[in-house]
């Protein structure tokens, strides 16, 4: 299992990264996918994106409860509903359109509904 999970974050990290400057792939939930992955599987690789000078910081208030920069929030929404909207208008199967708009709504309440760090 651990194998698996550090394959997973793996994919997620590389993922995170590619997101920061692909402007349709999210980096936030790569990231935070990463992150959980390796909590569970790599307390090495945990501890340095925990440490990480660009986005350690982030992760250590998500992780701790304090919540996530409205700014991310904002970006994450509209990047998510983007992507999403490309998506479902490229897809010519109704179950596929409703499954996608369904998983979008649920992640933008989980996202609102999120703490909101004030700096």
């Amino acid at each position: 299992m651990k194998i698996a999970l550090n394959v997973v974050g793996g994919l997620a990290l590389v993922l995170a990264v590619l997101g920061v400057f692909l402007p349709l792939l999210p980096t936030t939930p790569f990231l935070l996918l990463a992150s959980a992955c390796y909590l569970r599987s790599s307390s090495r690789m945990h501890a340095w994106m925990s440490n990480h000078r660009l986005f350690g910081e982030y992760l250590r208030d998500f992780e701790s409860g304090r919540g996530i920069p409205l700014r991310a929030k904002i970006v994450a929404i509209s990047l998510l509903w983007i992507s999403l909207g490309f998506s479902i208008r490229t897809i010519n199967s109704l179950p596929l359109q409703v499954l996608l708009l369904l998983i979008g709504i649920g992640v933008s309440v989980y996202l609102v509904r999120m703490k909101t760090l004030r700096k």
